[in-house]
Formats: structure tokens, C-alpha cells, sequence
């Protein structure tokens, strides 16, 4: 029967108007009359797929007329044959039920003054509202996919308005409803598609990837075949997105996300539509399935095979068909084995988030920029048309790879990092050494455990022992222009800290100790221990240390947009964080901060969480910073109490800064600091205001109760924000900074609240948020320490009482 409804979509559409492709202000269009196209390839217009519910949408004209490309009113139904679309004479295409109850209506991406409106069918089937005298573009229906893909539309994000190009499914055949599935991009790195089932947000449903030029890496079917371009456009502050065109003039191409959640791309052939990309629908198309570094082949079993090179972490899990733990190198990476690269060809690349990229390098500059980085795990190109161009980089394991099918060159090479193979050979030759080598080795090998058991306060050793990377005080010094004043980026308790260029290309940032600093050492070494073995996209990555005589340096990846704090609170620079941005950040640090908490292999409570410590990267990911202060727990702890608080004035939980007592609700209390600021643009400490004498936090719970929430609202977001996201950042906000500890939700809560899952649950009052009167004020400065409201240092020894 649904078929029925799909193929006789043309008998409910009542008659074809003439060939016009305009509607002037206050026109009209009723139902049974269309638009068409100046190359009549499509037509906008009221269809039905059910017996008396009607669509606006577009569709094309001579070609397969069911095919359905976009739908207004998808929310929205329009019950019976008198729906009627206007166009007002402000640039608005208003869609009414018969009724007269406006149903759908054009929301303009931008407003323009004294305008001479048009809505215009064009030949790519972009539904647009522009200026009829500068040609502008005030709306288009191509900023509003719904599950199809035309050649010229951007899937992607636009950092100026903030709309979000994704595709969504129908909810099923022959219902245009929102369905299931999105396409949407990923830009934490390389930008890729993704395929999310919004019923499971907490997972991707399948990862399509990103476009190498010619299609999607590893789409079965999309080689070098010359039929399409793809392009990836990245500007870091207007827009992220990919885009196709056809090469041939005479085909016609459309993609399509279905309502099971595949991704299917169309050609047209004289007349009909055949399917060009076959996807893949088996369990390899399931996203992580082999784990780190295992590639999956539907035609081997078990599908899941390490690459070679690599062998399986838990072997016992792997015989067992479960490949969640991945695989490991066979020969472990380090600087006294060296390495190479080895390359491995036609596979699908692993999933791109952690990734650094530049399309104008060759592949031979790649290496090199690779070969230099010790983070840097694999290369490849960006663009495989003509022989490849473009440099692409991964900073992390490699996850979600799969074999392209034998015959199918839609696969790429990459090219991974491998400890020398040599060293392998030698290791064989050790195994049959003589018992009295292995005496002596023995006897050594214990003599330097000893030496760095009695150095192990030395920072230097410490490093060695966490196998960070050494760089020489040589290769710093030439980097930072001898720690120039002009590349200083700022100043701690600790020491210094410098912008360098290393000579072989890449970014970084030295934390230099004082040499005058006792207490600066103490949190240098901790630094060290904690943040080594972490690797998450939304932390600082540690790349690793210089010490020579009485230099002591950390090397970290180098951050071009400063802090948090150098943005927000600042007059002339909080205009670049629209809300998009600011949600992404929260976002981003709960996500680090769950990090922190539960999925490392340490537990660490950061304990100095703070404006100052999120360091943001070229694309706006946060990434927490500065583990000086942090402490590690065991596996079976919870809480701890120390005699000496430390941490920032403004962002100490209470329980901390009276009795000592910290936990990971106290970074929580921190994060919903954190989260008030980031909505409002004020600093907690210091926080003024005319009618009271609250801090934000205060301030935000006043507002609250008083149901205004939204005057916290930053006055630099202007229109950016969206009501319902400002609303659930306020409440996690103040959920997160509440008096009592057990009442502060946990991170992985967080998150999922911040998610949209689940009900919010109703706050209770915050820590710190009483008013004072000005004679309380002045009587009450050693309490305000604690309270956040007279400095912003950070305290390295506050005895609490």
C-alpha cells in the first residue's frame, strides 16, 4: 500500500501552473498550483503521500516526478486541499492551513534593510528568497537539507549565523517526517560525516567519513571514476562544510539518507535513477567494531584483523570475536628503537577527529612535518585526484578502518607509524645471548633501578620514567627565538611560558619552571605524572619535556586561540564566541572532564578548573589545561581531605574550602562556575550589580527563582542563542554549583544532560550566593577569600579552618 501512496503521489497534485520560477511580494501560490524551474528540472509545489495530507516541497519535474528532494512543513502537517503559501513583502514565505493558522514560515539567515524580495526556483532545485537589486541571498531552503543531498548544497556548519546543514531521515517510506537518522559533520579535526540514530546519542550509528575529492574515503564504488568533485572547505571563523558537483554536464546526481539510515548516491540515466554508490550494510559499517589499530574485511572471518605490524591488546577477548580493545604494536614505540613508516594501501581512513591537516603540503613535506611531531601516529593525503596532494595527520590510536572490497579502489594509502623493524631483529638476537651476558645485563639493569630510585625527585627522572620524549635545550631555545620576550605567553607561580616553531614545522608551547620557584617544581613533577598518560581531544596534549643542568621545561601542544578567559571576559574579543561556540565549549569540557573522572586509566581530580585553564585550539575546542594542582585517585577512593586548600578564588566548593574535603563533585562545583560565566560573559568573582550584592552565582539562582532566567543571557551573543540550549546550560549550571555536595550531579550525568536526555532535575540553592550587605563586606575579607570575591590568583597554600 505504501508503495501505492509513492508512485501516485501525481494524482494528488492538482494542476501545473505556467512555467514561471518567481513569486513577487504578496503573490501567492495555492494548492494545485507549482513554480517550475528555468530548466524545468524542478518544481515547488503542495504532494501528498497520504490520502488528505499535503506537503509544500520540491520535487523533480520531468524526471521521476515522485522523487520527493525537500519538504517545508516536515513538522508540520497540512490537512486538505487548501493550503495556500504567501510571500510578504519583508522577504518571508508564510505557509497557512485553510483554516488560515500559519503552519511553516522562512526564518532569514540575516536581515537587510529596505529590501526588494524575490523567491526564486533556480535550476540546482535551491528554493531562494534574495534582494532582486544586490542579488543576496536573505533565505534558501539549501541551509535546510532534509534527506537529500543535491550537487552544490554544504553539508557542514556555518560559524557566522550558526546554522547546521545535516540531512534527516523520513520516518519512513512514504512519511516525510523527521525520521531516525542524521548525516551530520564533525569538524574536531579533519571534517568528516557521520551517521547518528538520535535515538542513540550516545554513539555514532556509522561513520561515512570525509571526502577525499572524489567521494568519501572507503565508499564502495567511489574510486577515481571522474564523474564528481568533492571539496572540503575550511574557514576557521565563517564556515566548515563539504560540497559535490558533477563533472559531466549530462548526469545528474543526488544522495540520499533513507530511512533505515543508509547513505545511497543516485545517477541519472537516461531518465532513471540507478544507484551509483552501493553502501556497505554489514558489520564492518558498525562504527570501532576492530578496535585501535584492527581493520575490518566482510570477507574474511573473523571479519576483525589486526593490521600488520600489530597484534591483539587482550589476545583472550579477541579469540572470543570481541575486538573492542584493539590491537597494540608488536614492537613497542620508543626513541631508542626509532621508527618508520610503513604503508598500507586501499583502506578506508580511520576516523579523523584528532587529526591536523593542510591541503597545500605534498606527501613528502607530510613525512617530514610527521616524522618530526612524536605525536604524530600516521599521514596521509587529503585529496587523492592526481596522483594526491594535501597533508593529513593523526595524533591518536587509529579507529574505525575497514579493507576495500578486492576490485574496488575507493579505498586511500596511509601511511602509520612503526617502531624500526630492526630493532625487532635484534631483540631475537638478545633472547640467545650467553647466561653470563645476561648476568651482567641484569647486574646493570639493577644497578640503574637503584640510581633512579635515589633520583627519584628529580623532575628529570620522573619524565623518564612516564617515557615522555626529550627535546634538547638547543632545539627549544632556537624555537622560542631564545625565549624571546615578543613569543611570551603568559606567566604562573610555576614560571614562564613561551610560544615556539620548531624548524621542522609545528606549533608549540613551553612551560618554562622558575628556577626561583620551590613550589613551581612540586607542581611541575605533578604535572608531568598526571597528564602524560592521557590522551582525550578536549585535554592539552603533552609532547614532552627539555631539562638540562637546571632547565626544566614542559612542551605542549601550542593553542592559536589563547584561553577561554582572554576571550570571554574581555570587551572586544567576546563577540567571537556566539553561543554555538560557547555550547561547544561546555560541552567539550564536560566531556574532558568525564574524561578525568571515569574513563581514564587514573582517576584525577583537576582541583584549579578555571577560565584561565580551558586553552582553545584553531577550531574553538576546549582543552583543559594546567594538571599542577590536580590529584590522583585510586581505583576504590572517592574523596580525600587535605589540611592545605588549593585552587582558584571563585571556582572552591565549599566543602573544600571549609573543611578541606574535595572529590570530583568539587571540579563539578568548578564546571558549573564555569558554565554561568560562559552563559553570562562575567566572572564569578567580582560580579557586581546595581539592586543586590550576590555573586553570578547568586545572581543566576535569583533569576532563576524568579523565573528570568534569560537576563543572564551575555548581551555580546546578540541573536545567536537558541532559548531552549541557553535554558539547559543555566540549569546544569546551577544544578552543578549547589551547596551540597551529594546534590551536584556527577559528570557522566552532566553530560547527558547537556545532551538533552533525560529531565533536568530542579536545583537547590548554590554555594556562595547570600547577599551581603557593604558593611558584611568590608568585615568579612578573609571569608570573601574563600568566597572567590577579591582576587583571581591562584592559591597554592590556604590553610582552611
Amino acid at each position: 500500500m505504501i508503495w501505492f501512496y509513492c508512485t501516485c503521489a501525481l494524482l494528488f497534485i492538482l494542476k501545473t501552473s505556467s512555467a514561471v520560477d518567481t513569486l513577487l511580494p504578496n503573490q501567492t501560490l495555492k494548492d494545485g498550483d507549482t513554480i517550475v524551474s528555468a530548466n524545468e528540472f524542478f518544481e515547488l509545489g503542495f504532494f501528498s503521500r497520504y490520502r488528505n495530507v499535503r506537503y509544500l516541497g520540491i520535487w523533480f519535474k520531468k524526471v521521476d516526478k515522485g522523487t520527493v528532494v525537500w519538504v517545508a512543513n516536515r513538522d508540520v502537517l497540512l490537512a486538505g486541499f487548501m493550503g495556500m503559501l504567501k510571500f510578504t513583502d519583508k522577504g518571508t514565505l508564510q505557509l497557512f492551513s485553510g483554516n488560515n493558522t500559519l503552519i511553516w514560515s522562512s526564518q532569514p539567515s540575516k536581515t537587510i534593510a529596505n529590501i526588494n524580495p524575490v523567491a526564486q526556483l533556480l535550476d540546482t532545485g535551491n528554493l531562494v528568497i534574495r534582494d532582486n537589486v544586490t542579488g543576496d541571498f536573505i533565505w534558501q531552503s539549501f541551509d535546510h537539507p532534509g534527506n537529500t543531498w543535491l550537487p552544490g548544497m554544504k553539508i557542514g556548519v556555518d560559524l557566522v549565523t550558526g546554522i547546521q546543514r545535516n540531512l534527516t531521515s523520513w520516518k519512513s517510506r512514504g512519511d516525510p517526517s523527521p525520521g531516525s537518522y542524521t548525516v551530520s559533520m564533525d569538524i574536531n579535526g579533519f571534517p568528516q560525516l557521520y551517521i547518528a540514530n538520535m535515538k542513540d546519542k550516545s554513539r555514532w550509528h556509522r561513520r561515512v567519513g570525509s571526502a577525499n575529492g572524489v567521494g568519501f574515503t572507503g565508499m564502495r564504488g567511489q574510486g577515481q571514476s571522474g564523474f564528481y568533485e568533492f571539496e572540503t572547505v575550511y574557514k576557521t571563523r565563517e564556515e566548515i562544510y563539504i560540497n559535490f558537483t558533477s563533472l559531466i554536464n549530462s548526469s545528474f546526481s543526488r544522495m540520499m539518507l533513507n530511512y533505515q539510515g543508509n547513505f545511497r548516491q543516485f545517477v541519472l540515466n537516461s531518465s532513471k535513477w540507478e544507484e551509483y554508490i552501493t553502501p556497505f550494510q554489514d558489520e564492518c559499517e558498525i562504527y570501532g567494531v576492530c578496535g585501535a589499530y584492527g581493520s575490518c574485511n566482510i570477507n574474511n572471518s573473523p571479519v576483525c584483523t589486526c593490521l600488520e605490524g600489530f597484534e591483539p591488546k587482550v589476545p583472550k577477548e579477541w579469540s572470543a570475536n570481541d575486538w573492542s580493545n584493539g590491537c597494540k604494536h608488536e614492537i613497542p614505540m620508543n626513541n631508542e628503537t626509532g621508527y618508520n613508516f610503513s604503508k598500507f594501501s586501499n583502506l578506508k581512513l580511520p576516523d579523523s577527529r584528532d587529526t591536523w591537516f593542510n591541503s597545500t603540503m605534498s606527501l613528502g613535506e607530510c613525512e617530514k612535518v610527521c616524522t618530526g611531531n612524536v605525536s604524530c601516529t600516521a599521514y596521509a593525503n587529503t585529496d587523492i585526484r592526481d596522483g594526491g596532494s594535501g597533508c593529513l595527520m593523526w595524533f591518536s590510536e587509529l579507529v574505525d578502518m575497514r579493507d576495500a572490497p578486492q576490485g574496488d579502489d575507493s579505498g586511500q594509502d596511509i601511511y602509520i607509524k612503526m617502531a624500526n623493524p630492526t630493532f625487532g631483529d635484534k631483540k631475537k638476537t638478545h633472547l640467545k645471548v650467553t647466561f653470563p651476558v645476561v648476568f651482567v645485563v641484569v647486574l646493570i639493569t639493577l644497578g640503574l633501578i637503584l640510581y633512579a630510585w635515589k633520583k627519584k625527585k628529580n623532575s628529570h627522572d620522573i619524565c623518564e620514567d612516564l617515557e615522555l620524549p626529550l627535546f634538547s635545550l638547543d632545539k627549544i631555545a632556537k624555537a622560542t627565538g631564545n625565549f624571546s620576550i615578543n613569543n611570551k605567553l603568559g606567566q604562573g607561580g610555576f614560571g614562564e611560558v613561551y610560544k615556539g616553531v620548531l624548524e621542522e614545522g609545528g606549533e608549540i608551547a613551553v612551560k618554562r619552571l622558575s628556577k626561583t620557584s620551590r613550589q613551581g617544581l612540586v607542581e611541575f613533577q605533578n604535572e608531568a605524572m598526571c597528564i602524560a598518560k592521557l590522551q582525550h581531544r578536549n585535554l592539552v596534549k603533552l609532547l614532552g619535556y627539555c631539562a638540562h643542568g637546571d632547565e626544566m621545561m614542559l612542551i605542549y601542544e601550542y593553542m592559536p586561540n589563547k584561553s577561554l578567559d582572554y576571550l570571554l571576559f574581555d570587551e572586544n574579543n567576546s563577540s567571537l564566541l556566539d553561543w554555538p561556540r560557547r555550547n561547544h565549549i561546555i560541552n567539550g569540557i564536560a566531556r574532558g572532564l568525564l574524561y578525568l573522572h571515569q574513563d581514564s586509566v587514573l582517576r584525577i581530580i583537576h582541583r584549579d578548573l578555571k577560565a584561565s585553564n580551558i586553552l582553545l585550539d584553531s577550531n574553538m575546542n576546549a582543552k583543559i589545561s594546567d594538571f599542577g594542582l590536580a590529584r590522583m585517585f585510586k581505583e576504590y577512593e572517592t574523596e580525600a581531605n587535605t589540611n592545605k586548600v588549593v585552587g582558584t578564588l571563585g571556582y572552591i566548593s565549599p566543602e573544600y574550602a571549609a573543611n578541606g574535603n574535595f572529590s570530583a563533585k568539587s571540579d563539578v562545583f568548578s564546571f558549573g562556575v564555569l558554565v554561568l560565566e560562559i552563559v553570562s560573559g562575567k566572572k564569578n568573582r567580582g560580579f557586581t550589580h546595581q539592586g543586590h550584592h550576590d555573586n553570578l552565582l547568586g545572581h543566576a539562582w535569583r533569576l532563576y527563582k524568579e523565573a528570568r532566567p534569560l537576563e543572564l543571557v551575555d548581551a555580546a551573543l546578540g541573536d545567536s542563542w537558541t532559548a531552549s540550549e541557553v535554558l539547559q546550560a543555566i540549569h546544569v549550571g546551577l544544578s552543578c554549583v549547589q551547596h551540597h555536595a551529594y546534590d551536584r550531579p556527577n559528570m557522566s550525568s552532566v553530560v547527558h544532560m547537556l545532551g538533552g536526555d533525560g529531565a533536568l532535575p530542579v536545583p537547590n540553592q548554590p554555594g556562595y550566593y547570600a547577599e551581603l550587605t557593604k558593611h558584611e563586606v568590608e568585615s568579612t575579607s578573609s571569608m570573601l577569600l574563600l568566597l572567590g570575591s577579591v582576587n583571581d590568583f591562584t592559591i597554592t597554600q590556604l590553610d582552611a579552618r
